[in-house]
């Protein structure tokens, strides 16, 4: 397998030549022999080329999807998903009222302006949240208020004829159990839409992408598209995969090409690797945290409901030990 991508990537490393620059460093095998013995062997197989690179390493998403370094790259994904050509004109700043920055099952988040004014929030997930649409208009919502503060901001007379549409689009590695109830659909898009035909312009837009769902549809077929290319290249590490991509498309051949230059430094490429375990058990601890909770709220509703239903039978006990005293105080009566 390694000769497989180092036939199209020669600045790939071997194995041997790894070990022993870990080995001349006492940081490095400090770092090294900190991980499992399937972490260790992880780390030598993406930077030997064994298996490929996973994109959505944090460091590397955020080296191939950088709005402000190369927004061709932004642009292209987006086009793709939203069908429809985008072009990137400036990246947000996270800060104000953003609520979507930060938290640990997110691998990136990418505020950024289209061409045409629209502005659009790309979330990437690890493990999808709860509650995800829920979610996704809490994002919305603050995507929209963003532009509305900027737009009122810019213009001596507001008008809303200028608000434009907001596309909120969330990507997951690992997708929610809402959308395995569609397996053989890997992308939603959801608009609003009247009951009657009346056509508003309510600006939200939303995009929801199971990578997983993808994977699971995609084994053993050809990719035939742009849209087959990018989703490919964001949830598979296979050798295979990878070079039929770059065969296929040769313009995301560069993006590899950037991430096996990264691992060059293997001193940085360490420090990242170590960085994302510790993401990984973080995003693992805080999705049981979430599930934990979704079930202790699931029991105390029923035990609240089992309780009401206990009191109610309480009641009627009640009621009926009131009903047979009154009957054995009238037969005391009759025997009188």
């Amino acid at each position: 397998m390694t000769s497989l991508l180092k036939e199209h990537f020669p600045m790939i490393r071997d194995r041997k030549t790894i070990i022993h620059e870990i080995g001349a460093s006492r940081a490095l095998q400090s770092i090294f022999h900190s991980w499992t013995a399937d972490q260790q062997e992880e780390f030598l197989d993406f930077c030997t080329g064994a298996r490929g690179i996973k994109i959505l390493y944090d460091v590397f998403i955020k080296e191939v999807l950088n709005p402000e370094m190369v927004p061709e790259h932004v642009s292209s994904l987006l086009s793709v998903i939203l069908k429809r050509e985008v072009r990137i004109v400036s990246p947000l700043p996270h800060e104000g009222s953003q609520i979507t920055a930060g938290g640990s099952l997110i691998v990136t988040d990418i505020l950024v302006v289209f061409e045409d004014g629209s502005y659009g929030n790309v979330e990437i997930q690890k493990i999808g949240y709860l509650f995800p649409g829920e979610r996704a208009a809490c994002y919305s919502a603050d995507l929209l208020l963003r532009q509305y503060k900027r737009v009122r901001s810019r213009q001596k007379k507001f008008s809303y004829k200028n608000m434009k549409p907001v596309y909120t689009i969330v990507i997951y590695e690992n997708s929610p159990k809402e959308f395995h109830a569609f397996p053989d659909t890997f992308i939603h898009t959801i608009t609003p839409v009247s009951d009657t035909g009346i056509k508003l312009n309510l600006l939200q837009n939303y995009t929801f992408v199971a990578l997983d769902i993808f994977t699971k549809n995609h084994q053993n077929k050809v990719i035939n598209s742009k849209l087959d290319a990018w989703m490919v290249f964001l949830s598979s590490d296979r050798p295979e995969d990878i070079v039929e991509l770059i065969t296929a498309y040769p313009e995301f051949k560069p993006l590899y090409e950037m991430l096996y230059d990264f691992c060059l430094n293997t001193e940085k490429v360490m420090e990242m690797f170590s960085k994302e375990l510790r993401m990984m058990d973080d995003n693992t601890v805080a999705y049981m945290i979430d599930i934990m909770q979704e079930e202790i709220d699931s029991q105390k509703k029923e035990i609240d409901s089992k309780k009401q239903e206990i009191d109610s039978k309480n009641q009627e006990i009640d009621s009926l030990k009131d009903e047979i005293e009154s009957l054995k105080r009238q037969l005391k009566k009759t025997e009188v």
